[in-house]
C-alpha cells in the first residue's frame, strides 16, 4: 500500500485541479473578476505554504537576490497570466473546453525545449502534436457545431496551456538551486503583487461583505484547487517519475468534463468524447518512453 501512496497523491493533485470549475463558476456569478479571483488564490495559497516552511523549516525563505527573475517569471507571467486566461476560459465557455485547451501545455513545452535546450522533435513528439490539435478540435465543438467557440476564448484557452508551461520552464531553474517548497511559496508571492494592481482589490472586501458565503468558496479555490494539489503532486514527484506523473494527473481533464457535462449540463456527445481521450492520449504518449524495455 505504501508504493501505491505517492501514485495516489499525484491522483488526487488531477482530481483537486479538475474540480476548479465547482469554485471559479460561483464567483463569477457573484461578481468577482477572473483576475480578482486569480489574487485570491495566489494569496491564500502564499500563505499557507509561508505557514508550511515557518513550521517545518523556516530556512527555505532564502533566496538569492540574482535569481529573484525565476520567481518573477514563474509567478507573474506563469500564475497570474495563466490563472486569468484559464478562468476566463472557464466562465466564457465550458469547463472541459477549458482543461482540454490547458493541456496542450505539453505540446508547448516539447516545442520551448526544442529551442531553448536543442532537445530533439521526434516523431513520438509529433504524433502527440497532431493528437492534441484533432483533440482540441472535437472537443472545441468545430465538428459536428455541437458548441462554437469564439476565437477570443479559443486564444486565452491556448494562452493558459503556453503559460502553463512556461511554469515548468521557470522552475526547472529554480529547482535546481532550492527546495520544491521554497519555489512554490516565493512563485506565489510574487504571482500575488503581480496580479494584486489589476485585481481592484478595493472592491473585493465589498462583495465578500455583501455575501459572506463567498468566503467559503474563496477557501475552496485557494485550498482545494491550489494549495493542496499542489502538496500532493510535489510530494508525489519524490517517488513517482515525472513522466508517469504527467500521465497520472491527466485524470483532471476527465474530472472536468465529466463536471461540466453533469453538473453544468454540458452538451456531450461522442464527437466530444473522442476529443477528451484523444488529448489524454496525447499526453500519455508524449510520456512515456517508447524504448523503455530495452532499458529495463
Amino acid at each position: 500500500m505504501k508504493k501505491l501512496l505517492p501514485q495516489l497523491s499525484i491522483l488526487a493533485a488531477g482530481i483537486l485541479w479538475g474540480c476548479i470549475s465547482l469554485f471559479i463558476n460561483p464567483l463569477c456569478d457573484m461578481g468577482f473578476s477572473v483576475v480578482q479571483i486569480s489574487v485570491i488564490r495566489q494569496f491564500i495559497s502564499a500563505l499557507l505554504f509561508g505557514i508550511l516552511i515557518l513550521i517545518t523549516d523556516p530556512s527555505r525563505f532564502r533566496i538569492r537576490l540574482k535569481d529573484i527573475w525565476i520567481f518573477i517569471c514563474s509567478g507573474v507571467v506563469s500564475v497570474s497570466l495563466f490563472g486569468a486566461c484559464y478562468f476566463y476560459t472557464i466562465e466564457q465557455s465550458q469547463a472541459s473546453v477549458a482543461v482540454v485547451l490547458l493541456y496542450t501545455s505539453p505540446i508547448f513545452v516539447m516545442i520551448i525545449s526544442a529551442i531553448a535546450f536543442k532537445e530533439k522533435v521526434t516523431v513520438q513528439k509529433l504524433a502527440a502534436l497532431v493528437l492534441t490539435f484533432a483533440g482540441c478540435v472535437f472537443c472545441s465543438g468545430l465538428i459536428g457545431n455541437s458548441y462554437t467557440v469564439r476565437a477570443s476564448v479559443l486564444l486565452t484557452g491556448l494562452a493558459s496551456g503556453l503559460f502553463y508551461a512556461l511554469y515548468t520552464i521557470f522552475c526547472n531553474f529554480g529547482l535546481r538551486k532550492y527546495s520544491s517548497l521554497t519555489v512554490t511559496f516565493w512563485t506565489f508571492v510574487f504571482g500575488f503583487f503581480g496580479s494584486l494592481p489589476f485585481g481592484r482589490p478595493e472592491s473585493i472586501i465589498p462583495v465578500i461583505a455583501a455575501q459572506p458565503r463567498a468566503l467559503i468558496f474563496c477557501a475552496g479555490v485557494g485550498i482545494i484547487n491550489t494549495f493542496l494539489p499542489y502538496l500532493c503532486y510535489t510530494w508525489g514527484l519524490k517517488y513517482v517519475e515525472g513522466s508517469k506523473a504527467a500521465i497520472i494527473v491527466a485524470a483532471e481533464v476527465l474530472v472536468a468534463a465529466v463536471i461540466g457535462m453533469t453538473v453544468y449540463s454540458e452538451p456531450h456527445n461522442v464527437i466530444k468524447i473522442i476529443g477528451i481521450f484523444l488529448i489524454f492520449i496525447s499526453v500519455v504518449l508524449l510520456n512515456i518512453n517508447i524504448r523503455g524495455r530495452k532499458n529495463s
